[in-house]
């Protein structure tokens, strides 16, 4: 696959995301749009599209990536599950494959430390002029060309057995409704009880009004970068 059979590729595969928003009943592409925004602003609300949030997470200097993430899946998981039974949404489970996700997950967990970005920050932050998640940005379109083109003889060797696309659903069987229920219940528990820390840097510090400032709170465990 060339660089430009690829960036073909790319339009196309987006081109069907706006048509399955459109055609097929997920919402108009207006609502989408603003569900979009909505999130934006959620993110800069809470800062998790600041470096020092998901850096800080990777050096246990901070917590609010993991609370923020612990309480989304939790909610998400209650209520998709009974969205689904209700016939308002579904899900499209992707197959199980360990050595794949194990080489995934760590490549991805050291690329997050290093940038202090995910995939869902990044956007943001670029929208706010971050030049270097930029370059990251670009880093990533690149490294998704090397994955397609070699995909059949480096990388499907590497994503090891299909354990096909069991879901928790699957095993728990009649009892799906409580383990799911649990699950959630689990996992917002888990978001409140992890201690609050933050890690600040000295610039976002600074544009933050007095009355949300950390180091104006006694009862806050922070850390700022220098």
């Amino acid at each position: 696959m060339s660089v430009a059979e690829y960036f073909d590729f790319v339009i196309s595969r987006t081109e069907d995301m706006y048509n399955i928003v459109q055609f097929e009943g997920h919402g108009s592409f207006w609502l989408v749009f603003f569900i979009g925004i909505l999130f934006g602003a959620i993110i800069q609300y809470t800062r998790v599209d600041k470096f020092e949030k998901i850096a800080g997470f990777a050096m246990a200097k901070d917590t609010i990536v993991p609370k923020m993430l612990f309480l989304a899946i939790g909610i998400t998981a209650i209520f998709l599950y009974f969205e689904i039974k209700m016939g308002y949404a579904s899900y499209h489970a992707k197959p199980m494959m360990l050595s794949g996700l194990i080489i995934g997950g760590i490549l991805f967990g050291i690329a997050m430390a290093i940038m202090g970005k995910c995939p869902g920050t990044g956007p943001i932050s670029i929208a706010e002029g971050r030049v270097d998640v930029l370059v990251g940005a670009i880093g990533g379109i690149f490294g998704g060309y090397v994955f397609t083109k070699y995909y059949d003889d480096i990388f499907k060797p590497l994503m090891g057995h299909d354990y096909g696309h069991t879901t928790l659903v699957d095993v728990t069987g009649s009892w799906a409704t409580e383990a799911i229920f649990s699950y959630g219940i689990l996992l917002i528990l888990i978001a409140i009880f992890i201690p609050k820390k933050e890690l600040f840097d000295e610039a976002d510090l600074s544009q933050l009004p007095q009355e949300e400032r950390p180091d104006k709170d006694q009862t806050q465990e922070f850390e700022v970068i220098k």
